[in-house]
């Protein structure tokens, strides 16, 4: 390939490479996590009498009946859940949207619970952390706060601009593709060493990289794509499946207490498929004419398109199967494909085994952006040392080369340290403050913008070595804070004793580890590093 047309390339994989970059990385450092929503959900979630248990299959009909004669508003949509965890109550659950919201604006949800005491429904408002869903978004919308239209437009450019890069980059390694990848040069020159390690992460990685960029831009345009979906392959049915409640009917109002026990609803769906693994019931619309019955599951032997799961739609009153279209393992052939298409995201095949090799995925993909900005610095430095040595002068770098390293420090180790502290404010706020969730996002956003503006203020050397230590405190807080609950109970936190919570505090425990360790090498590069270079204490400046 012409030298021309390879340098062409290089440079539209760094221009939009360091466009996108910083976003990306709140984006995969925050999807890692998001792998592991639910464990993480469950270690913020407090102890309750009524959580980490599941109500009495024989006990569910009276419940349901009980309940929709004291709230009838509560037919259009409820659930019932099958599988103990410590963010899931032994009851019926139900949300209630403000009129006019957003789906994805969580302030304006309210949410009900109804227990089964001394055979009537006791009916109470209740308020789940929002801790994994604050995370999950900051995902979905590369660190804006709301997950919103005109965000997820936003989150859709830039995943377009990442698939550039990831394009222009492998067609910049095609001529030395076989050597780069098994070049790993360890040794004084740092550039050399982390260009080589970019260039096999980025390699090894790229199908998963490739799948990142193609789905999210999907979700990004998803209404648009539902549409041609709907119109291809549903003849306009989409909706109906989807549909949370009834229009307008003339048929009578149906009665709850005729429908099947949830016990006969399974065995529908399980006969249908004996490896699906039912996870809950979703009640929608029982007193109308087109009452469902969603059995959600699993099914280790297939993949399933959500983080819940995949379901089965069932008539709760003759226990007709209405749809399995997404049905893990009994899908046709384009809810199939279109199914994978947010597995491969999400990474909801193959169980645990693979959420941890996404997980990593995730973290090596972070560091891949933030390591990819770091080299464009450091090319500026020599190019500085080049010219600056042809004209006889000491080499002094541009003030756009120390804003890139101070934003990309900022960034990126500012996203980090929010994260860990909203995290490690789950327990610490709880019943301390009047509305957790609000509470997640200032304590995020102020870690995030108060780092911005530290790398700004003292240059990205030093704020480097500064955030790089504070993301190991805050991380390592988090299991320091399970560790405290443990021993003081008194302190009005809990720590809880599952395996999936538990391993959230190891992982956290490897993290801060981690952090340590790049925390220390930092410093070492700081001190000892060239003294023309951003990253050295001895031209350390401000922007």
């Amino acid at each position: 390939m012409r030298s021309e047309f390879i340098r062409i390339y290089k440079v539209v994989h760094t221009w939009t490479g360091i466009v996108a970059g910083m976003a990306l990385f709140i984006a995969f450092y925050a999807g890692a996590i998001t792998i592991f929503k639910e464990p993480l959900a469950r270690w913020a979630a407090p102890p309750s009498a009524i959580h980490g248990t599941v109500l009495p299959l024989d006990e569910a009909p009276i419940l349901i009946a009980r309940t929709l004669q004291d709230h009838p508003a509560a037919a259009k949509d409820f659930r019932l859940h099958l599988k103990p965890a410590e963010h899931l109550p032994a009851g019926l659950t139900w949300e209630v949207h403000e009129e006019g919201a957003d789906d994805h604006d969580h302030s304006s949800v309210r949410h009900y619970l109804a227990t089964l005491e001394g055979g009537a429904a006791k009916v109470e408002e209740t308020h789940p952390s929002s801790l994994a869903e604050f995370v999950d978004t900051l995902h979905r919308v590369v660190g804006l706060p709301v997950d919103s239209d005109p965000n997820r437009w936003i989150m859709g450019i830039i995943a377009a601009l990442y698939a550039v890069a990831l394009v222009s980059g492998v067609i910049v390694l095609l001529p030395s593709l076989v050597k780069d990848f098994f070049a790993l040069r360890v040794g004084r020159n740092l550039k050399r060493m982390w260009l080589d390690a970019h260039n096999v992460v980025g390699i090894v990685s790229l199908p998963f990289h490739v799948v990142m960029a193609l789905t999210a831009v999907g979700f990004a345009y998803h209404d648009g794509f539902y549409y041609i979906q709907d119109k291809l392959i549903h003849d306009g049915k989409w909706a109906t499946a989807f549909s949370r409640g009834s229009g307008p009917s003339s048929t009578p109002p149906r009665d709850p207490v005729d429908m099947l026990p949830p016990a006969e609803l399974l065995a529908s769906a399980q006969t249908l498929s004996p490896t699906f693994e039912p996870t809950s019931l979703q009640y929608l619309n029982v007193t109308g004419s087109r009452a469902t019955v969603r059995v959600w599951g699993h099914d280790a032997t297939a993949h399933s398109p959500r983080f819940m799961g995949g379901f089965v739609a069932v008539d709760p009153y003759s226990g007709k199967v209405m749809n399995a279209d997404f049905l893990p393992g009994h899908q046709s052939a384009p809810n199939a494909v279109v199914g994978s298409f947010f597995a491969l995201h999400f990474g909801t095949y193959g169980g645990t085994p693979v959420q941890w090799i996404y997980f990593t995925l995730g973290v090596a993909g972070a560091w891949l952006f933030y390591g990819g900005n770091l080299l464009w610095v450091e090319t500026r430095r020599i190019k500085a040392a080049r010219e600056g040595e042809a004209a006889g002068i000491p080499p002094e770098q541009r003030r756009d080369v120390r804003g890139m390293a101070a934003a990309t420090v900022g960034v990126c180790l500012g996203a980090v340290c929010g994260i860990s502290l909203t995290i490690v404010a789950a327990k610490w706020l709880h019943g301390r403050v009047g509305d957790l969730d609000a509470w997640h996002q200032i304590l995020y956003y102020a870690v995030f913008f108060g780092a911005i503006a530290w790398a700004f203020r003292v240059g990205a050397a030093r704020s480097a070595v500064h955030l790089l230590w504070l993301a190991a405190a805050l991380t390592f807080a988090i299991p320091a804070t399970s560790l405290l609950a443990w021993l003081l109970p008194s302190l009005g936190m809990w720590a809880h004793g599952s395996a999936a919570t538990l391993g959230v505090d190891a992982t956290a425990l490897a993290g801060g580890l981690g952090f340590v360790w790049m925390a220390r090498a930092t410093r070492q590069r700081v001190l000892n590093g060239p003294a023309d270079s951003v990253w050295s204490a001895r031209c350390n400046k401000s922007v």
